[in-house]
């Protein structure tokens, strides 16, 4: 049985991962900020801030001592920001990184130093397609992303050597709770940017990310992938 980490569960796009993952046979570690919302044998929940550099090499080090080392790492907690960049506080932009930027980078670098002790592992990173369509109103929020970009391909090079491969992933506008606070004329702008014109889904998601964690896919390292026909 494959051990799958994923960071942010608690509700959205990882909880509904989590719940594919596990149906699909994996062992699923995964963390938020609060308790868990899944109940299953194969799943265990750790409250952790993903920027909490202590709390999350605990977390790391303790899923090897019960668990084991971990096969696949997807990097999807992540927060967003609709702001103007006159009008983002640098709270707010902080906040973004720290969760974003800072909390890749952190479970990325823990997760990775068992993954080399087997010689294989994946890494998966969450961009998005505002990275690439230089979407007005989310300066902060597309250069928390676009370092996510950078880290990707450059760790991609550094792991390489250990058998671990890097990719990310950048989707389109998904209908959970991260978008409800958007304006609708936004979200059409953006939908109009797209070749193919709708919301993303999860099973959109999980497509690529089925296709990165593939043995088939032991070529491929230090891409990004736009869904919606979107390109850069």
């Amino acid at each position: 049985m494959k051990l799958m980490l994923i960071t942010g569960t608690r509700k959205g796009i990882g909880h509904s991962l989590a719940l594919l993952y596990l149906q699909a046979g994996f062992q699923v570690v995964g963390c938020s900020r609060g308790n868990a919302s899944i109940e299953h044998d194969n799943y265990v929940h750790y409250c952790v801030d993903v920027s909490d550099e202590k709390a999350v090499s605990y977390m790391v080090k303790d899923i090897k001592k019960h668990h084991g080392i971990i096969d696949v790492l997807l990097n999807n907690a992540g927060m967003a920001s609709m702001n103007h960049l006159l009008t983002t506080t640098m709270s707010k932009a902080k906040q973004v990184f720290e969760t974003n930027f800072f909390g890749t980078f952190l479970f990325s670098r823990e997760v990775a130093k068992q993954m080399m002790r087997k010689k294989q592992g994946v890494i998966i990173n969450y961009s998005t397609v505002a990275v690439a369509l230089n979407l007005e109103g989310e300066a902060v929020y597309a250069a928390s992303k676009s370092a996510i970009e950078s880290l990707t391909r450059i760790s991609a090079k550094e792991l390489g050597q250990f058998g671990i491969r890097v990719n990310a992933i950048g989707p389109t506008p998904v209908e959970t709770d991260l978008i409800r606070q958007v304006p609708k004329e936004k979200l059409d702008e953006l939908l109009n940017a797209q070749v193919i014109k709708r919301f993303g889904t999860v099973a959109d998601i999980k497509n690529v990310i089925d296709f990165f964690i593939s043995e088939k896919s032991h070529f491929i390292t230090g891409q990004v992938v736009y869904l919606g026909g979107v390109m850069r």
